[in-house]
């Protein structure tokens, strides 16, 4: 089967509530996250566009509200041990694939690393600490000494000009294991607590179920996109999809002309193109996940959008599928302006959108928002 890049755009599209935004009700937030496998919330408005675009009416209180009191949505440590949201009913299946990858060297020098055993401590202690209790980061690290040893508070890790204790090294793998996530801030300081408590499943199963989740937002895919897009090694995806593919869980099909992969039935692709404009906040699950790079990021775009070939530092403009600008916003009290900066020529009815998708940000941000088309002098978020 031969699968071209405009049917796989439209069908990521359509599954990710970019082509129809999801019904608004209590459970939308969390509908919409588990659709992008995750939406990153290292900055909390980026993750609030994310889904707010993607859901209609939805605002930053809605998400708020999805976090703190149904408690649906969980702000944790995700794909690539980077901050998501995550639904909070599919804790188990993440928790078991994420520490069902294997660890990568650590990037430290010897004296500065945790064995994998002091590591285990750690995280053991981490899940203890933050048992019906919301903790600072330096309140943690008091506990975690102390129910470890004084070698995990040693101030030998790199980080911001400055030294942290030893044992933050492993503070993702923690959220990543189910025994940490992200509290209410208490004034401007971040705290931490532990989610509900959960079964991990079985990992042969739960390795299937996400696969086949992946393939069904993001397939085509190859396991270097795959590999890619988790952190994980590339050998070990490999054979992770050679073992599903013996197993008739997913099928290979032709994607651009080049081998890739969907989960098997998967086949369904639609016959019409997704047009029209969109604003994608930083690090949209889309813009990470979406490959091949080069035909989402096609021309200027490639130079333009991606920071040294990363996606996510800049948010983008799509136009009928395809990265097509940047845009930033600066926010002042209750208004915002947001400036695009196309890199092609808008149609008058792109141009109209465009005024919509911005006064729909607005809204989502519960700011007034003004459209300036012209150059975005901001640079890449870090």
């Amino acid at each position: 089967m031969r699968i071209s890049w405009r049917e796989a755009s439209a069908r990521r599209l359509e599954r990710q509530f970019l082509a129809n935004p999801a019904e608004r009700g209590a459970g939308a937030p969390a509908e919409v996250v588990a659709a992008m496998l995750g939406a990153h919330a290292q900055v909390p408005s980026a993750a609030e566009v994310s889904v707010g675009v993607r859901a209609e009416g939805v605002t930053r209180a809605d998400v708020g509200a999805a976090l703190w009191e149904d408690r649906s949505l969980v702000r944790t440590h995700g794909p690539r041990g980077t901050v998501h949201l995550l639904p909070t009913r599919e804790l188990p299946l993440w928790s078991t694939v994420l520490t069902a990858v294997p660890v990568g060297p650590s990037p430290f020098p010897p004296d500065v690393r945790l064995t994998e055993e002091q590591a285990g401590q750690v995280v053991a202690a981490i899940g203890e600490a933050l048992e019906g209790v919301c903790l600072t980061v330096d309140e943690l690290g008091q506990e975690v000494v102390a129910r470890t040893g004084p070698w995990a508070g040693d101030l030998v890790m790199p980080a911001f000009q400055e030294l942290w204790p030893r044992w933050r090294q492993v503070l993702h793998r923690a959220g990543q294991a189910g025994a940490l996530s992200f509290g209410p801030h208490r004034g401007r300081r971040v705290t931490y607590t532990r989610p509900p408590h959960f079964a991990p499943l079985p990992p042969e199963r739960a390795l299937r179920e996400f696969v086949r989740r992946y393939l069904a937002a993001y397939g085509p895919a190859t396991p270097q996109h795959f590999a890619k897009w988790l952190a994980a090694p590339g050998g070990w995806a490999a054979g992770l999809f050679g073992e599903l593919a013996a197993e008739g869980e997913i099928e290979e099909v032709l994607f651009e002309g080049a081998p890739a992969w969907v989960a098997a039935a998967d086949i369904d692709f639609p016959d019409t193109a997704v047009r029209g404009v969109r604003l994608l906040p930083y690090f949209d699950a889309y813009v990470i996940a979406a490959q091949p790079r080069e035909l989402l990021f096609p021309g200027a775009a490639y130079r333009r959008a991606l920071a040294g070939g990363q996606a996510g530092n800049h948010p983008v403009l799509l136009v009928d599928g395809v990265v097509a600008g940047v845009w930033h916003q600066r926010r002042r009290g209750r208004r915002t302006t947001i400036t695009v900066e196309p890199l092609g020529r808008l149609t008058e009815r792109q141009e109209r959108e465009l005024g919509e998708r911005v006064e729909r940000v607005g809204e989502v941000l519960e700011a007034r928002a003004e459209l300036v088309i012209g150059e975005v002098t901001a640079g890449p978020h870090a």
